[in-house]
């Protein structure tokens, strides 16, 4: 598995699209769309497969229950997982229904989906109907709880070394103190750079992190029972309890979902 910390969006040459698209578009699995920052914020939703939006601040993944709110300005990138269904809403930089500045992920329920696939099919359509449209997604989007499915980039060097080993074998069993006497940096100093540089503990960013290499696998077609042995997991059952709480769905419906 690739460290996450190598997915930085800085680039020399970043590409500027003024306007944020409003649009729906198919992605190939592992197809990408290279960093660029619009003067739009952007909603943007998977309707089938994973998304991977990432920044130089960490990489946010939502599957089909989950949307990613990229507010204005931001220099981010795309990455598929499985057959992606991708929908953009743009929206002005003054017209923030979230009063966000940081890119989040959103709850998505049946409705606002709803909305949002109406919404990004015919996006030269000015009629009245589909102003109406977006007066109503924007309302639901105010009432869309927040999700914390991000995976933050370290910038302190030995939480960034931690993080490559747990992003390179998801599985892996050890504890903070065994990885910090892998990396010379004690149990005790992980601990304050998690907390200080994430806002979490290890072991509610180390659940992050196996949730998204579970996503990616998913994608892919992986059984159940693989991905839980793959990501660390003691059992299926206990995969399909976090996976359940988190997403709201089991992981056996994943792809039927996605689908």
């Amino acid at each position: 598995m690739s460290n996450i910390r190598q997915s930085s969006v800085r680039h020399p040459a970043l590409r500027h699209t003024p306007s944020a698209p409003t649009r729906a578009q198919h992605l190939a699995a592992g197809e990408r769309i290279d960093a660029h920052r619009h003067d739009d914020h952007q909603i943007v939703y998977a309707g089938s497969g994973v998304l991977a939006v990432t920044t130089d601040a960490g990489t946010w993944f939502a599957p089909g229950t989950r949307a990613i709110w990229v507010p204005a300005g931001t220099a981010h990138a795309h990455r598929a997982h499985g057959r992606l269904h991708l929908h953009l809403v743009g929206l002005p930089a003054d017209d923030n229904p979230l009063g966000l500045d940081a890119p989040t992920v959103l709850a998505v329920g049946p409705l606002l989906r709803e909305l949002i696939l109406a919404y990004t099919r015919d996006p030269a359509n000015d009629s009245p109907e589909r102003h109406r449209l977006l007066a109503v997604l924007r309302d639901q989007l105010r009432a869309s709880p927040q999700q914390p499915l991000l995976l933050p980039t370290p910038t302190d060097p030995r939480l960034a070394e931690v993080c490559a080993l747990v992003h390179a074998d998801p599985a892996d069993p050890r504890t903070l103190a065994a990885l910090g006497a892998a990396t010379g940096a004690s149990e005790r100093t992980l601990s304050r750079l998690f907390r200080g540089e994430f806002g979490m503990t290890f072991p509610q960013w180390r659940t992050q992190s196996r949730l998204y290499h579970a996503l990616r696998l998913l994608a892919d077609d992986v059984p159940v029972t693989t991905v839980a042995h793959r990501c660390g997991w003691s059992s299926a059952s206990a995969f399909i309890d976090v996976f359940h709480r988190s997403f709201g769905y089991t992981p056996g419906t994943h792809n039927r979902r996605s689908r």
